[in-house]
């Protein structure tokens, strides 16, 4: 995890619901060389969860969604993480506001903890495209600044 792995808090927009035109997505990412694959299917076979694919620029994925699987993995993981530590325990804590919350009674104060959250994970991870402000997020959830 702390070499070639990511961990990811997402809000995700959704096309043609009226009521909530989005969704919160937790992601644990191990990557690796496609030559080098076997750990992952490893991982994946110890697991029994996630799903593996092999992308165009010669690298493999191991892609592990949804709260539960995630905090557990975290959970597990944990004592050993050093580099990703931050962000691991905000994306815990995320989890466990998901998980101990359906998405239509999330309150706004939780809202706005998971968009801090979203952010202190954002700010360690290493990504080409721009990252979201903390406006625009608010604003995905309907929310003002």
């Amino acid at each position: 995890m702390d070499g070639d792995g990511s961990l990811m808090l997402q809000i995700k927009k959704r096309k043609g619901l009226k009521s909530r035109s989005w969704r919160f997505m937790c992601t644990i990412c191990f990557y690796q060389d496609k030559r080098h694959r076997e750990p992952l299917e490893w991982i994946r076979e110890i697991l029994e969860i996630g799903y593996l694919s092999h992308r165009k620029d010669g690298m493999s994925e191991l892609r592990i969604n949804g709260f539960k699987q995630v905090q557990g993995i975290i959970k597990d993981l944990l004592p050993y993480i050093k580099f990703k530590r931050t962000q691991a325990l905000a994306m815990s804590e995320a989890c466990e506001i998901l998980i101990d919350n359906r998405a239509s009674y999330l309150s706004e104060n939780n809202l706005r903890k998971l968009v801090a959250l979203v952010l202190k994970i954002q700010e360690s991870n290493y990504v080409t495209k721009a990252k979201k402000s903390e406006a625009m997020l608010l604003s995905v959830l309907g929310l003002t600044p």
